[in-house]
C-alpha cells in the first residue's frame, strides 16, 4: 500500500522496484507476485476513524470551549521543488482534511499546516511550529494537533508534535491548551478500514486506479516511470534500464 500520500509512498515503491529489479538483473529473480493498493485518501472509514479521534479528544475540553478548539490537521510536508513537479500529495492530503471536517460537521475553526522541515530550502508552509505560535498571539488558546498524513506513532508524532510543539509550546504559552488527539495506530475502525481495502483489492485481482500510472508533469526520477508501470500492469520491462541516478534519488538532495 501507498499509505495515504503519494511522495513518500512513491518513494517506497521506488525502493521495492529497484529491489525487484536488481534480483532480475542477478539471475535470482523474486518468486513473490506483487501488487498495490494505491491513494485511499477519502476511504470512508478512514475519515471516520479521524472524526472519532477528534471527537474523542474534544470530549476532553471543557464543553463552553470545545467549538473554539482550532483543530490543526498536521502533515509531514515537502519541498517546494517537488511540489512544483506537480506531485498530487498537497492535494490528496487537503481532500482528506475537507472530508473529515464534513463528518465533523465543521465543528470547529480548522487549517492545514506542514511539519518535519529539512535543510535551507523552501518547503510547504504553514510550518505547524509557526501555525501554533501564530494563533495564541492572536488570541486562540485551544488548539489539537491531528496527525493528518500519518497512520502510526513514531518520531513526528511522538517527539516532533508532543514534545517540540506540545511540551515546549505549552513552556513558552502557559495559559494556552495545545493537544494532540490520537494517532491512528490500532484503532478498531481503521483496522476495519485496512481489512476492507485489502478484501476490495484481492477481489478486484489487484487492479490499481488509473491514477497509478500517470507520472507527475515534471518528474525526473529515472525510476518513477517503470516502476508505475510495473504495479499498474504487474508485469517486468522487458529492457530493464540502470537507474543511474539512484544515489541521489534517496538523498536529501532530491529534496531540492
Amino acid at each position: 500500500s501507498s499509505g495515504i500520500n503519494a511522495e513518500y509512498g512513491g518513494s517506497s515503491f521506488n525502493g521495492m522496484y529497484r529491489h525487484i529489479i536488481k534480483r532480475q538483473k542477478d539471475g535470482n529473480p523474486m518468486k513473490m507476485t506483487f501488487s498495490a493498493i494505491d491513494r485511499w485518501a477519502t476511504h470512508p472509514l478512514l475519515i471516520k476513524s479521524f472524526a472519532e479521534l477528534i471527537n474523542k479528544q474534544l470530549d476532553t475540553v471543557d464543553p463552553k470551549d470545545r467549538s473554539k478548539v482550532v483543530l490543526l490537521f498536521s502533515a509531514h510536508s515537502l519541498p517546494m521543488s517537488v511540489v512544483n513537479r506537480g506531485d498530487p500529495y498537497p492535494q490528496e492530503v487537503s481532500a482528506t482534511v475537507e472530508h473529515v471536517m464534513r463528518e465533523l460537521n465543521y465543528s470547529n475553526p480548522y487549517r492545514l499546516v506542514w511539519q518535519s522541515k529539512v535543510g535551507p530550502s523552501a518547503w510547504l508552509g504553514a510550518p505547524t511550529d509557526e501555525a501554533i505560535k501564530g494563533l495564541i498571539k492572536r488570541g486562540n488558546k485551544n488548539l489539537m494537533m491531528v496527525p493528518i498524513a500519518f497512520t502510526s506513532d513514531h518520531i513526528e508524532t511522538l517527539y516532533e508534535m508532543d514534545i517540540e510543539y506540545g511540551e515546549e509550546m505549552r513552556e513558552e504559552f502557559p495559559d494556552a491548551n495545545i493537544m494532540r488527539c490520537e494517532s491512528l495506530n490500532m484503532h478498531p475502525t481503521f483496522i476495519e478500514c485496512l481489512s476492507q481495502l485489502v478484501a476490495s483489492h484481492l477481489k478486484s485481482e489487484g487492479k490499481t486506479i488509473p491514477q497509478m500510472a500517470l507520472r507527475c508533469p515534471m518528474c525526473d526520477n529515472p525510476t518513477c516511470g517503470p516502476m508505475r508501470g510495473f504495479f499498474s500492469s504487474r508485469q517486468l520491462p522487458k529492457t530493464i534500464a540502470p537507474c543511474e541516478d539512484e544515489a541521489k534519488e534517496e538523498s536529501f538532495e532530491s529534496f531540492g
